[in-house]
């Protein structure tokens, strides 16, 4: 069976062997206070900087998954209140999270427009940003991210959500303070971890507020991370796989052109070949690593697709009856895709 679903994803193959290694090596029965973990912890961060090309003056934490990276930005780096640009149902997802624990404002915007940079509030103290939208198939071009940056004062932060988007693209560091990713994407590996990537600024913003009410407030966090430590029994299954996936993998830099090519020829083979068209008109709002296709009889679709030994993601929320979802991971395999648009192409 083939996945192209949007996450959790297809997982590299090499995962099952370093799942058994770290069994055989005795790692997962290593207290998480011993050299040993924190040898391993300390590595993976190094391996994150390396393979990511994450600026050396940027911190790593990891998590339990995105959600929780939403809930550290609003306990611990807001003091009155975020702003959240969105155009699709998990940036909202954020909003109504955010509003739930400090007061938030929302900018919304059309799934083929860009970000309506110009419009937004620049009193809160977060600007929040669904980099990569997973349920309809848009992004947030660095250009774009760029241009948000010019146009807010510098007591601002931007905080990125690049849950489907990070390992997968090249992100442009510098353009924001807080950048957060699952695993169970591009990362290609079991879900339960995830990334927050935090600038010298965002740690700042977090030490004055100095908020320690909660196991994950960000100063506890960083103050545990610095010593390659955790405020919690860790995920060490997770790190271990993340650290030794991080070691046979390519660069991001390789990683993200053969995304953006395999990306552009699917674009061009479903307009195409097909009797499908693509959700996402604008090129430049086009997500590069989730594919939203238009399809009326998407359940019959994804039932013929299952015959196949094919699985294609559901559309979501309101797009879940007439839309299928692609994933353009990089644990998915060229050969994976072929399969695929022989399958298309035959209905």
């Amino acid at each position: 069976m083939i996945t192209f679903y949007p996450g959790p994803s297809k997982i590299y193959p090499e995962v099952a062997k370093i799942a058994q290694n770290a069994f055989d090596t005795g790692i997962l029965e290593m207290n998480h206070r011993s050299q040993v973990f924190m040898d391993l912890l300390a590595e993976t961060k190094l391996l994150l900087h390396q393979q990511l090309n994450i600026p050396l003056n940027f911190h790593i934490a990891l998590t339990s998954s995105s959600t929780e990276c939403w809930e550290i930005i609003n306990q611990s780096l807001v003091q009155n209140t975020s702003h959240h640009f969105f155009n699709g149902s998990f940036g909202e997802k954020w909003f109504q999270y955010s509003q739930a624990i400090k007061p938030a404002t929302q900018t919304n915007f059309g799934i083929n427009e860009t970000l309506p940079y110009l419009n937004s509030n620049k009193t809160a103290d977060v600007f929040c940003i669904t980099q990569n939208e997973t349920s309809n198939g848009t992004q947030v071009s660095m250009q774009n991210l760029w241009l948000l940056k010019g146009q807010l004062p510098e007591s601002n932060l931007i905080a990125v959500d690049a849950t489907s988007s990070m390992a997968g693209i090249e992100l442009e560091w510098h353009l924001a303070d807080v950048w957060f990713a699952s695993v169970q994407k591009c990362f290609g590996l079991p879900a339960g971890l995830a990334l927050m990537i935090y600038s010298e600024k965002a740690l700042q913003r977090a030490k004055q507020l100095n908020e320690r009410n909660h196991y994950n407030s960000l100063v506890f966090m960083h103050e545990n991370f610095q010593k390659n430590q955790t405020p919690y029994t860790p995920n060490i299954l997770g790190i271990y796989l993340l650290n030794n996936i991080l070691k046979s993998i390519d660069n991001i830099e390789i990683i993200a052109l053969k995304t953006k090519n395999r990306a552009n020829d699917f674009y061009a083979f479903i307009e195409k070949e097909t009797n499908f068209k693509v959700l996402i008109n604008n090129e430049i709002c086009q997500s590069e690593t989730v594919i939203v296709i238009k399809d009326t009889q998407s359940e019959e679709t994804k039932l013929k697709a299952l015959e196949s030994e094919i699985i294609i993601g559901n559309g979501y929320g309101e797009l879940k009856s007439n839309t299928f979802r692609i994933a353009n991971f990089p644990a998915i395999s060229d050969n994976d895709f072929e399969t695929l648009k022989r399958f298309l192409k035959s209905i």
